[in-house]
């Protein structure tokens, strides 16, 4: 997010919150020594700032804390990434809240979870309304099942910017058990463990878009899994059709390796669109039925639209295993591409029916940096199919009707002037663009800053008045954020701009 949004968003916080919470220092110095140790005194509207430093006190519990819709509790680094919650079993567990949020703290060396969130065990009364945002996940100190982020009956969530880096050999980044209505959206998950996100034990409703998912050691998202018939959320006794996952959106993704990126495991009615799949080192996707016991529905009616999957070598595209119901599978508008293609390679997809597919090179900008862009020449622009979600690709570009296959629009208009409007006075565009970047609408002495990807300030304005064109003809193709602050009404926007040639 970079320190300068991440300062202003704290001063929002804090003017917001002063107004119907208190502000609670957590610290050397500050009101309590441990996030623990203040629980008690924690109340809906409140602010609690950990203070810089590094914390070693073990697993900080926080029990039914709850915050409501217009007054939640926020927990939140006092300067981004400068609280570090070190070593110990677990940093931070949750049980039974409600409408809390967790901002830029940094999770590193657990031994059993980074951050665990569940609901006490009591499905009747599930946590819920959880926001994890900007949170830097490294260095699990597990060689067993341990995840960075463990969550068990958790509904209506929302995960976003958060880092996940260098995992348990055996855990995961994200773990769902029997969550439900999340958002798990704008996280860079790298070797996150056996895993990167994990959706199983009934869980439902989650949205995974705009994500990049990097040398998992197996399965980048495990869409379903198996989990023990105790464990599921609800309990099977209360459904009539059991499933380990259902009802999944995964959209605008970008997988860089892992050992296969897409596993549907016990799952029904997934959706994975407009994904790109760079290099899986052993199979593209599986098809897998875990766990067969009565009740259970077959891995089946699932689909895979608008993605590009490019490999290195001809590997065995598509692992399919017992007890499963591939020719229920959609299969539609995607694109393959093998470097080793002699011109005749296709791959091999089995019993799944199959439309459209396109076997060609996507082209893309620049695989050395990353850049998984496509130019308006890309045989995968205009060529996916029409579909209600995803709206925009990988980078918040809106996609054309029809719109490209893989996870960015590719579409020539990158040299229009299509404008981005992301509330009702800020306009910004072209979005892509090669050489400039006018923003325009309400604003008067506003700080505006260019970052990387990484958080890093490429340009920076004060005092602008609109409308504002800024040159961007020099900056290295790639993805950049653009951060508006209006010094007279202090509102932050954040959005993303790729520059491309």
């Amino acid at each position: 997010m970079g320190k300068y949004v991440y300062s202003v968003l704290a001063f929002v916080i804090l003017c917001l919150q002063t107004l119907t919470g208190q502000n609670i220092t957590v610290g050397a110095g500050g009101d309590f020594t441990t996030l623990a140790a203040a629980e008690s005194s924690i109340d809906p509207g409140d602010t609690v700032f950990i203070l810089n430093g590094t914390y070693s006190n073990g697993t900080q519990f926080l029990e039914d804390r709850n915050g409501t819709p217009t007054q939640p509790i926020v927990i939140m680094a006092e300067n981004e990434h400068g609280a570090i919650f070190q070593g110990g079993s677990e940093a931070i567990h949750l049980v039974n809240c409600s409408h809390l949020e967790i901002w830029g703290l940094v999770i590193t060396g657990q031994s059993g979870n980074g951050i665990n969130i569940d609901d006490g065990g009591d499905y009747s009364t599930p946590t819920h309304h959880i926001t994890i945002a900007n949170c830097e996940f490294r260095d699990m100190n597990s060689s067993g099942n341990s995840d960075f982020l463990k969550l068990s009956g958790l509904d209506s969530f929302w995960i976003h910017d958060c880092t996940f880096t260098n995992g348990g050999a055996g855990g995961s980044g994200i773990d769902m058990v029997g969550c439900h209505h999340g958002t798990i959206e704008d996280n860079i998950i790298e070797d996150a463990g056996v895993t990167g996100i994990q959706a199983k034990g009934g869980t439902q409703h989650i949205l995974i878009r705009r994500n990049i998912l990097k040398d998992m050691s197996q399965r980048a998202l495990n869409l379903g899994g198996s989990t023990g018939l105790e464990f599921f959320r609800p309990p099977l006794s209360e459904v009539q059709d059991s499933f380990e996952a259902a009802d999944l959106e995964v959209y605008s993704n970008v997988f860089i390796g892992n050992h296969a990126p897409i596993a549907y495991v016990g799952c029904v009615r997934v959706k994975v669109y407009n994904n790109t799949l760079f290099k899986p080192a052993n199979w593209a996707m599986r098809i897998l039925q875990e766990t067969t016991e009565p009740g259970f529905l077959t891995c089946s009616d699932n689909e895979f639209k608008n993605n590009i999957v490019y490999l290195t070598r001809d590997l065995t595209e598509v692992n399919i295993g017992p007890n499963t119901a591939p020719e229920t599978f959609d299969f539609s508008n995607n694109l393959w591409f093998n470097e080793q293609s002699n011109g005749s390679w296709s791959p091999n997809l089995q019993s799944i029916p199959i439309q459209n597919q396109i076997i060609d090179d996507p082209a893309f900008q620049d695989t050395s940096n990353a850049d998984f862009s496509i130019p308006p020449t890309s045989p995968c622009v205009s060529a996916g199919i029409s579909v209600v979600e995803p709206m925009t690709d990988f980078a918040e570009i809106f996609y054309h009707d029809p719109p490209s296959i893989g996870a960015f629009e590719g579409h020539e208009y990158i040299t229009s002037a299509s404008y981005h409007v992301y509330d009702d006075s800020i306009t910004m565009g072209p979005n892509p663009s090669a050489n400039w970047l006018k923003i325009d609408g309400d604003f008067s002495n506003a700080t505006i800053r260019i970052l990387d990807a990484g958080g890093g300030l490429v340009q920076d304005f004060t005092s602008a008045t609109a409308p504002l064109t800024i040159s961007i003809e020099s900056l290295p193709n790639g993805l950049y954020f653009i951060q508006i602050e209006n010094q007279e009404n202090p509102t932050l926007h954040v959005t993303r701009i790729l520059k491309m040639q």
